[in-house]
C-alpha cells in the first residue's frame, strides 16, 4: 500500500479497491498540539479536491482537513470522534480520519511521495 502527501499535510494511503484512507501527517499533529476535537464529514458527501472536509481542533488552534482527491466518503473514523488525542497518539494508523472512495484516482498522481513531502517540511 502506498502513502502520498498533500502540501496541506494530509496523507493519502491508497488501498486495492479505489478506496483511499485520509490523515494528518505527524507534522501537521506536532505543529497543532494536543488534539481535542475533530469534526468529521458525513458518510455519503461528495466532495472535490482541496475542499475543506473536516476541522481538527487543539489546545493551541483549529485547522481545516482539506479533501486531497475527489470523492465520496464511504467511512470515518468513530474512534477518532470518541477519542480525539489518536490524531496524536498515532496519527499513521489508528488516528485515520475517513476513507473516500474515487472519483479520479489520476488525482493521485499530483500528490507528493514521502521524499517530496519531507523536503516540504524541511523548508518550511
Amino acid at each position: 500500500m502506498s502513502i502520498k502527501y498533500t502540501p496541506d499535510h494530509e496523507w493519502v494511503q491508497i488501498e486495492a479497491d479505489g478506496v483511499v484512507t485520509v490523515g494528518i501527517t505527524v507534522h501537521a499533529q506536532d505543529a497543532l498540539g494536543d488534539v481535542v476535537f475533530v469534526d468529521l464529514p458525513e458518510v455519503g458527501k461528495s466532495f472535490a479536491a482541496k475542499e475543506v472536509a473536516g476541522v481538527v481542533e487543539s489546545v493551541k488552534a483549529a485547522a481545516d482537513v482539506y479533501m486531497p482527491v475527489s470523492g465520496e466518503i464511504t467511512e470515518v473514523n468513530e474512534e477518532l470522534r470518541n477519542d480525539p488525542a489518536l490524531a496524536n497518539s498515532d496519527p499513521l494508523k489508528a488516528g485515520w480520519f475517513f476513507k473516500v472512495k474515487l472519483a479520479n484516482p489520476a488525482e493521485l498522481d499530483g500528490l507528493m511521495d514521502a521524499t517530496a513531502y519531507d523536503e516540504l517540511v524541511k523548508n518550511s
